[in-house]
């Protein structure tokens, strides 16, 4: 045995250890709870200087995926985590690696796959890899999670296949616990080996074809390799296994298995269930009755003969699965259990129970009650456990309904001039406070958000009826609580990559319904709302949905970073930022990029109506956004842009921040101005208003980016200066040019 050491830590923290330990190349990743934790301590890790792993973040998880795989065929070595929902985007990456043999490790860390959205801990995610090609080992302890990302790489190079590691999400990836790991990262780079590659992608004496295309008979031939494969895996784990066991003295197999020599009934379970399931079977012992606890280490290859050879003695099974496959009688462990007994034999009779969804938590007692259930031969083979059936009644609706009569009140006129451009009167304070609230003034918002002030900020200005759509971000998660509600409109949620083409769905629906007669005609502007860095993954279908040029109105609250799952960077945190994957430390200053400029990005596809605003100028917040809902009830898309406060994650109070949005116009960070059927005007020119202020005063006004007043970081300020400057004198030239 190597010496190892204690560590308190998490499972995701346990996960970045052994990242580090190993000395990968690369990560490829795109934050989601709760697998995020991974990537943000290892990014801690680098800003110190103690690993000098290439991180990259992606726009997205199928982009993350879709890097990973480009350094794996490279010839590096690749790490990834990921869940849930990300897992699903990325999944026709996932078969490409696999098909062309490029080994890598993925932490998947379960959670429930939305709809409707949870963050919660199941496994409705990881059964979505089953038939990836990918080996997947389960790890149902934080211990395992470190001693699992040790041996899969080693698994991963030996088989020349892509590897999962997987968790239990909150349960298993948050709450610490004492493991061991190896002191020193030498021994576990002995115990891996050194990486060999059969043909080298970057041999450029030797060039070769990878993702050829294939007919038959070459597919099938792959496919049987990769068959092939993944036999290989099932027959070397176990040497590999006992080899780390000499290394580490913590052994492992494939099935584990508690008292269940003599057991008559066995619950088998996956993941940190497990572990409870033991005290019940501890108690139950103590009372003289034969019961045993199993789990499964490794769902692929899965060990049929192994668990049909364990549970050989016992005559009641049940099978808990934290996931469904719906209309196959139960989930896949279930199934999968099923279909082992059926090739090797058992006279166990089988039962299969759903529990634990969204993460619903399991105790002693939930596992006493599985066994009783198991040996009760008037309780059903398959049923759901723990549910609550709720109470069919009619309620009168908690809101009045914003009809247009209610919301026509003539605060706001817009009509087109002689040049063809819009003309807005009236949009007084006062006069648009009268305008009923569309987001009412229940939701969960921290104190000094800025989300629902520039939400209502944009209601304010639009009489017509609404229809909202709002993409995860805190915006949805605060206001849409079940089985509450904040809104007085119709809402719906769909995730960050595919808003925008879900609106414009919902709004050809709409237009062709009433042009049959089917609803009442009238003018409806459909809007959009996306924040937290939801233009980063969903742009692609923002810029789709433009270029397409559905009528609707495109909004971002834009507060600089991922805020819904922790504040890591996105694309728009400004150039040296501090947040959870942009640390400070002798290595790294905070995000090492410029902020992406959407609106123009957005003007550059020729929609007919683009504009910035914030809330420290609400007169002119008000008026585009009146130009806006035009345009998109009548003409195409239309997009604003908010700058939105975030005081939990900017690090400032919340009293402060209209002044630290005005200093963000007034640095020309955030330029005010709107480009109307392809002409740009700015609204406001700090310089010319005698305002004009650095942008290190700015950046000193906000915890997240005032270690740049440091002389260390001159430099990053001076570019981050030189940028801002050219954007504006862009914008400033545009505004002076009558085609621009």
């Amino acid at each position: 045995m190597e010496k190892q050491i204690i560590e308190y830590a998490s499972g995701n923290e346990m996960a970045a250890i052994a990242i580090r330990q190993i000395g990968y190349d690369l990560m490829g990743y795109y934050p989601i709870t709760p697998s995020t934790q991974i990537a943000e301590s290892l990014d801690t890790m680098r800003a110190n200087g103690k690993t000098d792993l290439i991180m990259i973040a992606a726009e997205g998880e199928h982009s993350a995926a879709g890097i990973c795989y480009g350094a794996a065929v490279g010839g590096g070595r690749v790490i990834n985590a990921t869940s849930a929902n990300g897992l699903l985007y990325a999944i026709e990456q996932f078969p490409v690696q696999s098909g062309t043999r490029y080994p890598m490790v993925m932490n998947v860390v379960c959670r429930t796959v939305s709809g409707p959205l949870s963050i919660k801990g199941d496994h409705s995610d990881i059964m979505f890899m089953l038939n990836a090609g990918w080996p997947i080992l389960f790890a149902h302890s934080v211990q395992e999670v470190y001693d699992f990302n040790l041996i899969t790489l080693k698994l991963a190079e030996t088989v020349q296949l892509p590897v999962v590691v997987a968790y239990d999400g909150f349960f298993t990836s948050h709450q610490k616990r004492r493991c061991k790991r190896f002191e020193q990262d030498e021994i576990v780079r002995r115990f891996i080996g050194v990486k060999e590659e059969a043909y080298p992608f970057l041999d450029l004496e030797h060039p070769i074809t990878v993702g050829s295309y294939m007919n038959e008979p070459d597919l099938i031939n792959n496919r049987y390799q990769l068959h092939l494969a993944m036999e290989k895996a099932q027959r070397i784990l176990p040497g590999l296994f006992e080899e780390y066991e000499q290394l580490s003295g913590r052994r492992y197999q494939s099935v584990e298995g508690y008292r269940c020599e003599d057991a008559d009934t066995i619950l088998i379970l996956l993941g940190s269930s497990y572990d409870t399931a033991l005290e019940a079977i501890d108690e139950l012992r103590k009372k003289g009755k034969k019961a045993g606890a199993a789990t499964i280490h490794c769902l692929r290859p899965f060990p049929a003969q192994e668990i049909v050879s364990l549970c050989k003695n016992a005559s009641n099974l049940l099978v808990a699965d934290r996931q469904d496959s719906y209309g196959a009688g139960g989930g896949n462990l279930s199934l999968e259990v099923r279909a082992a007994i059926q090739k090797f034999g058992g006279s166990a009779k089988l039962k299969s129970l759903v529990y634990g969804l969204g993460g619903r938590d399991f105790f002693v007692e939930d596992a006493l009650r599985m066994i009783q259930w198991a040996e009760d031969p008037d309780m059903p083979d398959f049923e759901y456990y723990g549910i609550a059936r709720g109470e069919e009644k009619e309620s009168d609706p908690f809101f009045a309904p914003l009809t247009a009569e209610r919301t026509k009140l003539g605060a706001t006129w817009v009509k087109e001039t002689e040049e063809g451009n819009l003309q807005v009167t009236g949009g007084s304070l006062n006069a648009t406070a009268a305008i009923p609230k569309r987001l009412a003034p229940g939701h969960g918002a921290c104190p000094g958000c800025g989300i629902p002030v520039n939400v209502n900020l944009l209601l304010r200005a639009i009489e017509d009826p609404v229809v909202l759509l709002f993409q995860t971000g805190c915006g949805m998660i605060v206001t849409t609580a079940y089985p509450r509600t904040s809104f007085k409109v119709p809402f719906v949620h769909n995730l960050f990559q595919n808003g925008a083409a879900t609106l414009s769905g919902i709004a050809e629906i709409c237009y062709r319904k009433q042009k049959k007669g089917e609803i009442p005609p009238g003018d409806i502007v459909f809007i959009m709302v996306s924040g937290d860095g939801g233009m980063d993954i969903g742009m692609g279908s923002a810029l789709g949905t433009a270029l397409r040029g559905h009528r609707l109105l495109l909004f971002e609250y834009d507060n600089g970073g991922y805020m819904n799952t922790g504040y890591q960077l996105s694309y728009s945190t400004p150039k040296g930022a501090r947040s959870a994957t942009s640390h400070v430390g002798k290595e790294q200053y905070g995000k090492t990029f410029f902020h992406k400029d959407m609106p123009q990005i957005m003007a550059a596809t020729g929609i007919p109506y683009v504009a910035t605003a914030v809330e420290s100028n609400p007169i002119d917040f008000i008026k585009k956004a009146a130009k806006a809902a035009y345009y998109a009830k009548t003409t195409g898309t239309a997009y604003m842009k908010a700058l939105s406060a975030c005081p939990l994650n900017w690090n400032d109070k919340p009293a402060t921040e209209r002044r630290v949005i005005e200093a963000a116009v007034n640095c020309c960070y955030f330029p005010l101005y709107e480009v109307e059927k392809g002409k740009t005007m700015l609204n406001y020119d700090p310089e010319a208003a005698g305002k004009k202020i650095p942008v290190l005063d700015w950046l000193s006004m906000m915890g997240r980016t005032k270690h740049l007043q440091k002389e260390t970081y001159a430099d990053v300020v001076k570019e981050l200066q030189k940028e801002v400057d050219r954007r504006f004198e862009r914008l400033r030239a545009k505004g002076e040019n009558p085609i621009l």
